[in-house]
């Protein structure tokens, strides 16, 4: 398939479990990012200051460039209603987080009253389910027409859904995702992705910076009412801080958020943290031509694993990563329809599983006016 990593870390018939160097760094999604980004998303918050909560603990051994473990964090309180859906914005409001370019390109932007892309166009939901969380996220669609409207139209809301910036009449159908409630994201085009055949040309670690901008900024342009930015690794630009500093800053700057796939490095974890943009990261691949595995099987260990209370630690959660195949979205379909019956946990989008260090908690406290209904 077009797009399609064929190197994911898993051998055919290795078992896939969850590893724990496969989840996001810091639970401050369980404790701070729900109760700060997820606050944000939900939008039913009346602020006065941010207040200190619990101490957020790593749940993963975390590089000396990220020295984190207990340590508490600053957060915002949780809102006070369930939420319901996507926010609304009006058109004026929409206009206010793009921009036209002098080259013509339609790009996110952070508005002037401070609404962040990622935040305002991530998928609310309720933060006082069980906290221990499962998402999925399926990449790559746009390949295949009729994998990417049976994703849309038959996938459950909460799974996230990525989309090729080479897909034909993308603005359509990433309007068409967010109707059927799925949070959405562009793949970022790196060398080796299979996208060039659809006139994105990738963002390659031997180009100059200069070009590499162009390059991402024409593959965002393609759409809009995204979150973020996917990129799969293991990728020469991903390896390279060089090649990724000013792709990161760029999105930064932009207010978008950026998920990365399989990381082999904390280079992009790193670079984020510093940066101050929203992150999430998984190697739990689940389906069957990457894993190996049957994706029900899959589904199921990794909803266990989430499930598995210990004693004396935060919650756990994770999600899962997925190619748009008609055999994954039967067993997606099946899966969602037990899973509340069978583990005690919460199913979210992708925007549940975020990290949001000290550095992306600072800009988002700094504008309080994205904090209001």
């Amino acid at each position: 398939m077009p797009g399609q990593r064929k190197a994911n870390g898993r051998a055919k018939g290795q078992e896939i479990r969850p590893q724990r160097s496969g989840l996001i760094a810091a639970y401050l999604l369980v404790f701070a990012v729900i109760a700060g980004s997820a606050a944000l998303v939900v939008g039913n918050v009346t602020v006065t200051a941010p207040q200190v909560v619990e101490t957020a603990v790593a749940a993963t051994p975390t590089s000396a460039a990220l020295p984190t473990p207990a340590v508490a964090v600053q957060s915002l309180p949780l809102p006070v209603r369930p939420p319901s859906g996507f926010r609304p914005f009006s058109s004026a409001e929409l206009a206010a987080m793009s921009e036209t370019t002098s080259d013509g390109l339609q790009l996110p932007r952070i508005a002037p009253d401070g609404w962040m892309p990622w935040i305002a166009h991530a998928r609310r939901f309720d933060p006082s389910g069980s906290p221990a969380r499962i998402g999925l996220l399926m990449i790559n669609l746009g390949a295949s027409e009729a994998a990417m409207k049976r994703a849309i139209e038959e996938l459950p809301a909460e799974v996230s859904l990525a989309f090729l910036p080479g897909t034909p009449d993308l603005p359509r159908w990433l309007a068409q995702a967010r109707a059927f409630g799925h949070e959405s994201y562009l793949m970022m085009p790196v060398e080796d992705q299979g996208a060039a055949e659809r006139g994105i040309r990738p963002i390659d670690s031997t180009a100059d910076t200069a070009e590499n901008l162009r390059r991402l900024r024409l593959a965002m342009a393609r759409g809009s009412g995204y979150v973020g930015l996917v990129v799969s690794s293991p990728s020469p630009v991903t390896q390279s801080e060089t090649t990724l500093r000013p792709l990161v800053k760029e999105m930064v700057d932009r207010g978008l958020a950026l998920v990365e796939v399989n990381p082999t490095r904390e280079t992009t974890q790193r670079l984020t943290a510093e940066l101050g943009a929203g992150y999430a990261r998984s190697a739990d691949v689940l389906d069957y031509k990457l894993a190996g595995e049957s994706v029900m099987g899959n589904l199921d260990r990794l909803a266990a694993w989430v499930a598995q209370a210990t004693p004396g630690r935060p919650p756990r959660h994770a999600f899962g990563v997925m190619q748009p195949d008609d055999e994954t979205i039967d067993a997606i379909v099946t899966w969602n329809k037990s899973l509340r019956e069978r583990h005690a946990i919460s199913f979210v989008p992708l925007i549940g599983h975020f990290e949001c260090r000290d550095a992306c908690m600072a800009r988002l406290q700094a504008q309080p006016e994205q904090l209001r209904p």
